[in-house]
């Protein structure tokens, strides 16, 4: 099992990542609603905001699992949310998944977000790998999912109806021996 209580803050230069407030729900509720969100994400307008907000509540005390908010620190607001979950015990791995709403993109925050997260997960747990799934009509993501080191195992053939189309959900992992590979590779040409 992996221990995930303690709910960290991590800086870098464009984000801020750090446990969810109650001053975030105006935000996330605008990226849960944002048309570019429920696309790339596969999700639905469907939702009771009180029973997610609810949801939202209890991401703090959660043990199994870590939910951060991405906060602009030009801005000092949510933009987005970084989460790491899924535990899976056979392979001692986790999924990763991001999203960024409209306040947030084209600028570089979830690139950081997504390296600032993997880095303090291979840093402080004993992880093997981290995965994820990106639908095939995001290839903004899984760039930025191929440059921080993620590669393709996989592909879903069409796993999400879209506006009368299938598209294919493409399913990449990231093991520890690959980010320590980045990682010392990086340290070199710096």
């Amino acid at each position: 099992m992996i221990d995930l209580r303690h709910k960290p803050l991590i800086e870098g230069e464009k984000v801020i990542l750090r446990p969810i407030q109650s001053e975030d729900f105006p935000y996330i509720k605008e990226c849960l609603k944002d048309p570019e969100v429920l696309k790339l994400t596969g999700s639905t307008t469907d939702f009771d905001w009180d029973i997610t907000r609810k949801w939202y509540e209890t991401r703090n005390e959660q043990t199994d699992r870590l939910d951060l908010a991405i906060v602009d620190t030009t801005q000092g607001i949510f933009v987005g949310e970084a989460v790491v979950n899924l535990y899976d015990e056979k392979n001692h791995s986790m999924n990763f998944r991001i999203l960024i709403g409209p306040r947030g993109r084209n600028r570089g925050l979830g690139t950081e977000a997504t390296q600032l997260l993997i880095d303090y997960i291979f840093q402080t747990t004993t992880l093997n790998k981290l995965t994820l799934s990106v639908f095939d009509f995001n290839p903004r993501a899984k760039h930025v999912y191929e440059k921080i080191g993620f590669v393709q195992v996989s592909v879903d053939e069409k796993d999400l109806e879209f506006e009368g189309e299938w598209i294919d959900s493409i399913n990449m992992k990231l093991t520890r021996g690959n980010w320590l590979e980045r990682k010392k590779f990086t340290e070199r040409t710096l």
